[in-house]
């Protein structure tokens, strides 16, 4: 019997498609990226999850339409994330020249010099997404951003600059709203860091992540 309390154990951090419904049938929307995703610069944790509306047939090119192979920058994701439909990662390769009089990229349309402004994008540095952050529907990050773990980021906000963990963000431009926690938690529950443990442990402690509890997290 899991810990869960059904019959059916925490899917295994290599599945395909994690949720299975009553029925029995996959439910075929729903994936964890790691195991979608074979690009050299995307980085996913175990058992985060992507969920769209429709069947995806390329992840990486549907959350990271602007990331390419051998592009400056990467896309680094961490564990059990949570990425909703409609979620974009613009990633710096999607950036304009902007250093002279005009942000028309004339170089790209020859093949000789179409990396000309790969120095000013690769400025930009790579898009980071901690562990445990929460990304509502159809929100965007743009190029560079960092989300500290526990973040939680609302529908169709545009996260132009970095979050700071476990705090909640809104609008366009996305704004602090609150943080999930006081300062105390927060910093022990950075210090716990219960996203690296392994899966039947996470289970056991499930009781104190869900209730709040962090003494007894700290405990297990």
């Amino acid at each position: 019997m899991s810990r869960l309390g059904t019959s059916r154990p925490f899917p295994d951090a290599r599945a395909r498609h994690p949720i299975t419904l009553p029925n029995g049938d996959v439910h075929p929307n729903t994936v964890f990226l790691a195991n979608v995703i074979d690009h050299p610069n995307v980085e996913f944790g175990d058992y985060t999850y992507y969920s769209d509306f429709e069947t995806v047939d390329d992840h990486a090119a549907r959350i990271a339409p602007y990331l390419y192979p051998g592009s400056p920058e990467k896309l680094r994701i961490g564990r059990f994330c949570q990425i909703a439909h409609g979620v974009r990662f613009i990633t710096a390769s999607a950036n304009h020249p902007m250093r002279g009089l005009s942000a028309f990229p004339f170089r790209v349309f020859n093949p000789d010099t179409m990396t000309a402004y790969v120095d000013e994008v690769a400025g930009y540095g790579d898009t980071v997404i901690g562990n445990d952050v929460w990304l509502g529907y159809e929100a965007t990050v743009l190029p560079g951003v960092t989300i500290g773990d526990g973040a939680i980021v609302g529908a169709k906000a545009v996260v132009s600059r970095d979050v700071p963990p476990y705090s909640i963000v809104a609008g366009d431009p996305a704004r602090v709203v609150r943080t999930r926690f006081d300062d105390e938690t927060i910093a022990r529950l950075l210090a716990v860091r219960w996203w690296y443990w392994d899966i039947a442990r996470i289970e056991a402690a499930l009781p104190a992540i869900e209730a709040g509890d962090i003494d007894a997290l700290e405990r297990a």
